[in-house]
């Protein structure tokens, strides 16, 4: 490769994208190089890095799933650390568009049923998209879709599970009431309860005109005077129509449902304060607007007068999170599960907000208790997987992982995650599996191409890893980490023009990322453009004046311009941050002798013998600056051992002229 071709034509734009896809991204471990002369770092990330990444990851699945606050949170934490993290800035705006999106869909609704119904109308709009089977990307978007169904359905299954446990205590109540009447009234009230309890069975088949005649029968027929029964049927009937509403929130039946929840709902608190139902229904109807504040209070109300309710309790946790009140949440859901330890819902929702309060280990805990309940609790075991990934825990993490796909095998982020886990056990062949039969469901998954990438570089086929490496970069061209992994896969493949192009891509997308100025650095150092190596370097230096490879290979451009001043500098630099390591040192001891200063090549050449006895170079151009220091026996000591100990050294004839002239 000539000079001209490394000089290859500036980058055209790129489209700002907030890349939103699932999965754990998982970064290239690259052992450094030692040796030559003038050795020149790779740029490769760390376990920092690595941690980071992570949490973008979880970030991006938590505002897929419409966890927006959570996302936040994660954010903060990154932006906290790091206020030019431009990565973790996109994202936050992306999490925040998105959350301002749903709750303007939800609408800024008043108390009234007609506001209800109106927001419900906003939300069904704002969801509405056309269908096209046309594109790879929608497809796998379907694929979402029904993972997010699936999770929809095990929630609804345990909430009716749980409701039904409700109106089974709201009956026992009920029947107290029943049980004080009058033959008579027990007569009329025997008439309401059939009439509330056929109202309710014709709206679970959509009969709205059904139900409304067989509610307006059973009014006209509640007995005067007992408002308690009154009002306890008014609740039922909103109950009824909740329900209506839950199962259709965007058709006309569910607008017109919740119009109706809402005002009978409204009317049995009127008719009897102390009624849990009805504020747990409006509770629920506030919830679903995003109204947290509204539905807290209701929730609140209905924990008061029901404290034995578990249900009650888990409501107003989910709504509490909702609003990040993180603490109150923790508490309502400790009561949940207090109250009933075999509700995993609860359990679940508990390990959420406590990772969110900052206590992994219990909220992993929780975790646990929720599978111990329900062994194939799939959900749950990805999140112990995710846990333990952030604990360094990569087997048990690949274990986790495991179980949920046992119980659940079309989970692609559990997929994604376990091929995570096992490359970062150094798994990587079953890494690449892992990743193959993601990819066979959603192939055009960005993370997951850019996953196989690093795993096929880590598996020495470079070749294989372009392809990959090229679908990520291209389904989000704003990534720089993207851009840089392409450079990485066509290094690997032995693509130079080919490296250098996405590595100025990667640059050009972040004026803060210093890892492609590296390489693009070490590849024009390692071609004899010392010129070219420094412009990118100089600009990796002004964002981290501090880093290693930086400094260790601006020692060595230097070197090669016989800048030796601003070579000793930088090589000083980077032993400040690895004192250890030999190699640089050696460098440093050679920069020093290029700049007149032989005292302190002295010195350095004696340190690197100090820690490499057998570095043959090091013993010899020790020798020559005893030489040139006038240290004449030290210099024939240096030398006469190191022809004595390795007689066939390159450089002997050299060492012997030396020897000879002493």
């Amino acid at each position: 490769m000539n000079k001209r071709t490394l000089l290859i034509a500036g980058i055209a734009g790129v489209v700002l994208v907030a890349a939103l896809a699932t999965g754990i991204f998982l970064l290239l471990h690259r052992g450094g190089g030692g040796g030559g002369k003038e050795a020149a770092a790779v740029q490769t990330p760390g376990r920092d890095e690595i941690s980071r990444q992570n949490i973008l990851s979880l970030v991006r699945d938590y505002i897929e799933q419409g966890e927006y606050q959570r996302a936040l949170d994660h954010l903060d934490s990154l932006l906290i650390a790091d206020s030019g993290d431009t990565e973790a800035r996109e994202l936050r705006d992306a999490a925040l568009r998105a959350r301002a999106a749903s709750e303007a869909a939800a609408g800024e609704a008043a108390e009234s049923a007609a506001a209800l119904a109106a927001a419900a109308l906003n939300a069904a709009a704002s969801r509405y998209s056309p269908a096209s089977d046309a594109s790879a990307r929608e497809r796998e978007e379907q694929l979402r879709l029904r993972e997010a169904e699936a999770a929809a359905r095990a929630a609804a299954d345990a909430e009716r599970k749980a409701a039904a446990d409700a109106d089974a205590a709201r009956r026992r109540a009920q029947e107290e009431e029943f049980a004080r009447a009058s033959r008579e009234l027990q007569a009329r009230m025997r008439a309401v309860n059939d009439l509330v309890s056929q109202g309710r069975e014709r709206l679970g088949r959509d009969d709205f005109e059904g139900a409304a005649a067989a509610f307006a029968d059973a009014r006209s027929r509640m007995p005067e005077g007992e408002t308690r029964f009154e009002a306890q049927k008014l609740a039922d009937m909103a109950e009824g129509y909740y329900g209506a509403y839950a199962r259709n929130p965007d058709a006309e039946n569910g607008v017109r449902a919740a119009k109706e929840a809402t005002a009978l709902a409204s009317e049995a608190v009127k008719k009897d304060p102390g009624e849990a139902l009805p504020h747990y229904t409006l509770g629920k109807l506030y919830r679903d607007l995003h109204q947290w504040d509204n539905s807290a209070s209701e929730l609140k109300e209905a924990v008061r007068l029901e404290p034995d309710s578990y249900l009650y309790s888990f409501d107003l946790g989910r709504v509490y999170f909702s609003a990040r009140r993180y603490a109150d949440a923790r508490q309502s859901f400790e009561t949940a599960t207090h109250l009933n330890a075999g509700f995993e819902p609860a359990w679940y929702n508990l390990g959420g907000t406590l990772r969110a309060l900052g206590r992994q280990d219990e909220a992993l805990a929780s975790y646990r208790r929720a599978v111990a309940v329900k062994a194939d609790y799939a959900v749950a075991h990805r999140e112990i997987g995710r846990i333990l990934m952030l604990k360094g825990d990569s087997r048990g993490a690949v274990d986790a992982f495991t179980s949920a796909l046992r119980y659940n095998p079309g989970d692609l982020a559990s997929l994604r995650e376990l091929g995570a886990a096992q490359s970062a056990m150094g798994n990587y062949a079953a890494a690449e599996s892992s990743f193959s039969r993601a990819l066979a469901a959603a192939p055009g998954d960005d993370q997951t191409n850019y996953n196989m990438a690093v795993v096929k570089i880590a598996l020495n086929k470079g070749g294989e890893a372009v392809g990959f490496a090229q679908k990520a970069a291209g389904s989000a061209p704003s990534s720089e980490v993207y851009a840089y992994t392409l450079g990485l896969a066509h290094e690997s493949a032995g693509s130079l023009d080919g490296a250098i192009l996405a590595y100025k891509t990667a640059a050009s997308l972040s004026p803060r990322y210093v890892k492609p100025r590296i390489n693009l650095g070490r590849l024009y150092l390692e071609n004899g453009m010392a010129a070219d190596a420094l412009r990118f370097l100089g600009e990796a230096y002004r964002v981290e004046p501090g880093n290693f490879e930086v400094n260790n290979n601006m020692g060595a451009a230097y070197a090669k311009q016989e800048n030796w001043t601003s070579s000793v500098e930088h090589y000083e630099k980077a032993l400040a941050v690895e004192p250890g390591n030999p190699t640089v040192r050696m460098n440093l001891a050679r920069a020093y002798v290029g700049a007149g200063n032989l005292a302190a090549a002295r010195d350095a050449y004696r340190e690197v013998l100090r820690v490499q006895a057998d570095n043959w170079d090091a013993v010899f151009e020790l020798g020559k600056v005893y030489a040139g220091l006038g240290s004449t026996a030290e210099a024939k000591k240096s030398l006469e051992d190191l022809l004595k100990r390795n007689p066939s050294y390159t450089g002997r004839a050299e060492a012997e002229r030396i020897l000879a002239g002493l």
